[in-house]
């Protein structure tokens, strides 16, 4: 094993990462809804025994040798699990709207539905890249698949298992905004490079980054990136990068929470190869009687039945707050990975009470979900319910404000006792 060499981050380092960071451009499309930052763990045998020794390396290099990184193609087959500690999400995520219901009147085979199944459970993907314009997602059932195909603008989905197909088109003018956002998402990220830049964009004063020995992972050798919070008080307790030595790409992501246990998030390939893919696996052409839908007349339906829906803001950390300090009606308190967002709810009530699934009342299984998690707590802001994962927790008071970040029980009352 090479030499353990560590250094902290400075505002240097962090403007580093963040400057000259590139676009992950083989990110598979994917435009799914989160819950907080709902993420991902891998069984321990993707990294191979025996530990490579590599040429001595500081976290400084190893980060700008990340930023640097610009592979445009891939293949390979990635393992992704999550672990928030929470019920399965995939029944549950219409159920907090008035309206929702998943996916009725839409679109069976839409990414906004399908890759949610990724918030939990262990899951096969395989993923293939060929520069900035075509990318391809699979993920892989026991009797069925769901694709995902990217291919100069236009996106493809197709679930085997129901028939149905997604489609989205962009003209010329919509074309550059398009691949920008297929390409990195505000939904859950699809690979450990896209998992690894959010947290080393978080980097700061309030972080620790060292190199922490090698591994081999899907048979290449890598260096391993130890980001840590130096705050208590965070419910993230340290992600760990295999970077690969010879390219700098991210191959396998684990974040592990403070409390213990198997980590909540981990991701990383089993297999991967940087040549060119095969041209065929950009290529897609609905099968006979398949059912397509159309992106635009799913959106109008939508929007016809009370809103087009939007992914849930995510709050894993120092990047998640930065990206809600400028919306209006939500004030962020502290600072680095214990910092909280306070939200004013409409209407300043809190939980609605248990009932019929109605305008009024919440669906009856969504409250049992809250019920299952959520503490009773009382401070100087009054009383209140702590919704708890092991990542993210949230505090609603009993006037409507809400409390939330990748932050302890304890941490959120306080926050809330010292807010303004």
């Amino acid at each position: 094993m090479a030499p353990n060499d560590s250094a902290e981050t400075t505002g240097k380092a962090t403007g580093t990462v963040v400057g000259r960071r590139k676009a992950a451009r083989y990110i598979v499309p994917v435009a799914v809804a989160g819950v907080a930052a709902a993420t991902i763990g891998l069984v321990p045998a993707l990294a191979d025994s025996g530990d490579p020794e590599l040429p001595k390396i500081s976290a400084q290099e190893l980060i700008e040798k990340i930023a640097s990184s610009d592979e445009q193609r891939l293949s390979g087959t990635l393992k992704i699990s999550t672990d928030l500690g929470i019920p399965s999400l995939g029944g549950l995520a219409g159920s907090f709207a008035p309206g929702g219901g998943g996916t009725d009147g839409g679109s069976g085979a839409a990414p906004e539905d399908k890759l949610m199944e990724l918030t939990s459970g262990t899951h096969t993907l395989r993923v293939a890249a060929d520069g900035p314009d075509k990318q391809r997602l699979s993920i892989l059932g026991e009797a069925a698949e769901y694709s995902l195909i990217h291919n100069k603008g236009e996106v493809w989905a197709y679930d085997s298992k129901s028939g149905e197909v997604y489609h989205a088109a962009a003209d010329a003018g919509q074309q550059k905004q398009r691949e920008q956002r297929d390409r990195a998402p505000e939904g859950v990220p699809a690979t450990p490079k896209a998992l690894a830049e959010q947290a080393l964009a978080a980097a700061g004063d309030t972080t620790s980054v060292t190199v922490d020995g090698t591994s081999r992972v899907a048979g290449r050798d890598a260096y391993q990136l130890l980001i840590k919070p130096k705050q208590s008080g965070s419910t993230v307790g340290s992600i760990r990068v295999a970077v690969d030595a010879a390219n700098g790409v991210p191959l396998k992501f684990t974040l592990s929470a403070s409390g213990g246990g198997k980590a909540v998030v981990d991701a990383g390939f089993t297999k991967v190869d940087f040549g060119r893919p095969d041209a065929s696996l950009f290529s897609f052409t609905p099968p006979k009687g398949a059912k397509v839908t159309e992106a635009d007349d799913l959106k109008a339906g939508a929007e016809k039945r009370g809103g087009a829906g939007s992914a849930p803001e995510r709050f894993a950390g120092p990047e998640g707050m930065k990206a809600l300090e400028d919306v209006e009606g939500v004030n962020v308190i502290g600072e680095g990975w214990t910092s909280v967002a306070r939200i004013k709810t409409p209407g300043g009530s809190g939980l609605p009470t248990g009932g019929p699934a109605d305008a009024k009342g919440m669906p009856a299984e969504a409250q049992g979900f809250l019920d299952a998690l959520g503490d009773k707590v009382t401070g100087k802001f009054g009383s209140g319910t702590v919704f708890k994962t092991r990542l993210v927790n949230a505090l609603l008071t009993d006037d409507g404000t809400v409390y939330v970040g990748a932050v302890t029980k304890d941490a959120l009352v306080q926050a809330a006792n010292g807010a303004e």
